[in-house]
């Protein structure tokens, strides 16, 4: 079982960005994947989570600006990112929820290995 982030890079503040997360050793419509992201000298924040039913959740943080997604057939779940602000640089990682309060890192297992968005002009 493995999850593998990428898609990030440098944007400029309101600039849009699509985060993959690649699963591969099950099928993502049958478990539900959430989105984290961590900046320098701080803590790991859930974004976003995609329940295996399609529910989605999000933090305010990405509310209204982010929109996770599933792709059945490439086994893959996205994060697109829209107006973007300097306050979203991170590495964002994607993992597999696992049951419990679905906001902290320790509900999660098989994280990816991140992917570095930087939000800069």
């Amino acid at each position: 079982v493995q999850l593998q982030a990428s898609g990030g890079g440098l944007v400029q503040p309101g600039g849009s960005l699509r985060l993959s997360c690649a699963a591969s050793g099950f099928t993502l419509n049958s478990r539900a994947i959430g989105w984290f992201r961590q900046a320098p000298g701080k803590e790991r924040e859930y974004i976003s989570l995609l329940g295996f039913d399609g529910s989605t959740y999000y933090a305010d943080s990405g509310k209204g600006r982010f929109t996770i997604s599933r792709d059945n057939a490439k086994n893959t779940v996205y994060l697109q990112m829209n107006n973007v602000r300097p306050e979203d640089t991170a590495v964002y990682f994607c993992a597999r929820y696992n049951g419990g309060v679905y906001s902290i890192p320790r509900s999660y297992t098989h994280w990816g290995q991140g992917t570095q968005v930087t939000v800069s002009s």
